[in-house]
C-alpha cells in the first residue's frame, strides 16, 4: 500500500493506528521506502510492540481506547500534518498483502482443507481466505475470535455490522469492535464459519506451542491455533492450515500465562 503512494504523499509521510502488529509494519514499510510514520498506539500497547515500533523509527502518539474514537484520532493528525492514512485492515491493498500468506500456506501444502486465521476488523482473513478460494475454491475459511470480542460472528448473524464494547480479552490485538466496511461483504462471502475461543482456550494454546512446539505465540496470534486444538472445528476437515500471526507478548504478560493458565481474565 506505501509503496503504491505517489512521490508526493511519500514525501509528507503516513500514519496509521493499531495495538502494534499492524504499526510494527507500517513503520519498517515507511523506513523502507524512506518516508515518515506516524503511528497512533492505545496506551496500554503491549511495551514490546511501543519498542519495536519505536526501532522501526516511528513517532508514536498515544490515545486511550476506552476514551477516545482512534480512527478521528488518527484522521486529525492526518488532516493537521498533512499524512496519508494507512489503515489497519479496512483497505484492498493492506487485504492484498495480507492475501500473500494465505498463498504461502497453499504453495507448502496444496492439499489443505482448511485455513484457519485470527479475525479482529477482517483484513487478515479477508485476505488469506480471497487467495485461497481463488486457488482451491473447495478450501473452507474459518475466521476465529475472542469470545467476548465477537463482533464478526454477531455480525454475520444479524447480515449488517455490529458494534460492540471494548472488550475484555487477553487477545489485545483482536478487540477491534465493529468489523471494516470493506472487509466484512467479503468475510460474508468467504466464511464457512466464525468460530470463538475462550481466553482459557488461547492460554493453553500459548503454552502448548511454547512448550512442544518451541514457537512464542501472542495472545491474539494463538487464537486460530486455539480453536484447533480445543477441537473447535466444524465438520470432517483433517488438513488445516493455522495462520500464527504475531509474537509480540511482554514478559510480564508471558510470566502471568505460565504461571496461571487457568486465569481466563488475565490483564493486558
Amino acid at each position: 500500500m506505501i509503496l503504491s503512494l505517489p512521490k508526493e504523499s511519500l514525501e509528507h509521510g503516513v500514519v496509521t493506528y493499531s495495538s502494534g502488529n499492524h504499526a510494527q509494519a507500517v513503520a519498517l514499510a515507511s523506513r523502507e521506502a524512506s518516508t515518515r510514520a506516524v503511528i497512533c498506539l492505545p496506551d496500554d500497547a503491549p511495551k514490546l510492540k511501543v519498542a519495536a515500533t519505536r526501532g522501526y523509527g516511528a513517532d508514536i502518539r498515544f490515545f486511550n481506547r476506552h476514551k477516545d474514537d482512534r480512527d478521528a484520532f488518527g484522521r486529525e493528525i492526518a488532516e493537521r500534518e498533512n499524512l496519508v492514512m494507512v489503515p489497519a485492515y479496512d483497505d484492498y491493498l493492506i487485504m492484498a498483502g495480507q492475501g500473500t500468506c494465505g498463498l504461502e500456506l497453499l504453495d507448502e501444502v496444496p492439499d489443505l482443507e482448511a485455513i484457519m486465521t485470527p479475525c479482529s476488523g477482517g483484513g487478515l482473513f479477508a485476505g488469506v481466505s480471497t487467495a485461497a478460494k481463488s486457488i482451491k475454491p473447495s478450501i473452507k475459511c474459518f475466521a476465529i475470535e475472542p469470545e467476548t470480542a465477537n463482533d464478526t460472528q454477531q455480525s454475520i448473524q444479524t447480515g449488517e455490522r455490529v458494534k460492540i464494547s471494548p472488550p475484555p480479552t487477553i487477545a489485545d490485538g483482536l478487540r477491534v469492535q465493529i468489523p471494516g466496511a470493506l472487509t466484512f461483504p467479503i468475510t460474508q462471502k468467504n466464511a464457512d464459519a466464525i468460530l470463538t475461543v475462550s481466553d482459557d482456550e488461547i492460554i493453553d494454546a500459548i503454552r502448548f506451542m511454547l512448550f512442544r512446539m518451541k514457537i512464542l505465540v501472542e495472545p491474539s496470534g494463538a487464537a486460530a491455533a486455539a480453536a484447533a486444538l480445543a477441537k473447535n472445528i466444524p465438520g470432517s476437515v483433517k488438513r488445516v492450515g493455522i495462520v500464527l500471526s504475531g509474537g509480540n507478548i511482554d514478559p510480564e504478560m508471558l510470566v502471568r500465562v505460565l504461571e496461571d493458565k487457568n486465569d481466563s481474565q488475565v490483564a493486558p
